[in-house]
């Protein structure tokens, strides 16, 4: 990160007088100048390598009600933060939070009767999770503490995924452009749909898009009257996930390490973690889901989880009660 970005960042903090991060905007929190650098930063994700880290911030100097007011304000100057589940949390902290978590997000059971964790719950607790995107443009965590061990990120292009699969089976390649039933699974409270139909893989105008989730996959599965998957769609998901894992790379966090995702064309997963509470690594991460300025346009068919589907508009996130029951 820029030395003079910093420098406005530490400044911005010592004015700030407001009571909560909610309030934090451009306006309030100015960082004058530093228009160049993020330019840069959303360029690289949405036409470069779709990702991003950020290193240089010391969140050692900060209280952390002033930390979440510079991700916050960094959030901002990048693009829109979404809401990331049903409560209207714009900001969510990213730690194991053990049964809290199950009860916030919920818990089923598959078809051998164990319990089967919904997306939500498994990211807020020590387990791995499996290679996906999240449902917004980018998404973003600041690393505040690294657990005792573990929690290593990984990160595969989805665009190299696709290639590698189409050209080296393209019958099982085709399966994954075809709509695939999906749940809406510890996200949203009522909907139009709780469940829906969508391709792992589309392309418009030239750009690829990858919306992939394999618990909202495998819980669709659970729910009465939705469609079977095929064998061979089973072994095209599978062979997806042998793919990324193939072509991934690893990245450890390290406090004060920033890292953005372009969720169209980049999976991520996380090695599982042990926290040692007592000697001070619990391991906490924020995250924000942002709608960037120069996203690309999807594919008329992603509309059922994006909304609008056109280039640059806001979208993504979920959709909160009140306005689920406005229109229902």
């Amino acid at each position: 990160m820029p030395v003079q970005l910093l420098d406005q960042i530490d400044a911005a903090v010592k004015a700030w007088r407001l009571p909560d991060w909610r309030q934090v905007n451009r306006q309030n929190f100015p960082l004058e100048g530093s228009e160049p650098f993020f330019n840069e930063v959303r360029e690289e994700l949405e036409n470069g390598t779709g990702m991003v880290q950020i290193t240089g911030l010391d969140v050692s100097r900060y209280r952390m009600d002033q930390l979440r007011c510079i991700w916050y304000a960094l959030g901002c100057y990048l693009g829109t933060p979404m809401y990331q589940n049903r409560r209207g949390e714009a900001m969510r902290d990213i730690e194991d939070e053990g049964k809290v978590g199950v009860s916030l997000y919920g818990e089923t059971v598959d078809t051998k009767g164990q319990k089967f964790l919904s997306s939500g719950a498994r990211t807020l607790s020590p387990g791995k999770l499996r290679f996906h995107t999240d449902r917004c443009d980018v998404v973003g965590l600041l690393c505040i503490r690294q657990a005792a061990e573990g929690g290593v990120s990984k990160l595969a292009s989805s665009a190299t995924v696709y290639n590698d699969i189409l050209v080296n089976h393209p019958d099982l390649h085709a399966l994954l452009c075809e709509p695939i039933p999906r749940s809406r699974f510890g996200e949203e409270a009522g909907g139009e749909f709780i469940s829906y139909d969508l391709p792992v893989f589309g392309v418009r105008d030239g750009k690829l898009t990858s919306h992939f989730s394999l618990t909202y996959i495998e819980n669709a599965q659970l729910m009465d009257g939705v469609r079977k998957l095929s064998a061979q769609e089973f072994d095209a998901i599978r062979l997806l996930l042998e793919t990324a894992d193939k072509h991934s790379f690893s990245m450890t966090f390290r406090p004060g390490d920033i890292q953005l995702l372009n969720n169209h064309v980049i999976y991520h997963a996380r090695t599982e973690f042990r926290d040692d509470a007592e000697a001070g690594k619990k391991r906490l991460l924020m995250r924000l889901w942002l709608s960037m300025p120069n996203s690309r346009a999807l594919p008329a068919t992603h509309a059922v989880l994006w909304g609008n589907v056109e280039s640059g508009q806001p979208r993504g996130g979920i959709a909160q009660p009140s306005v689920v029951a406005s229109v229902a």
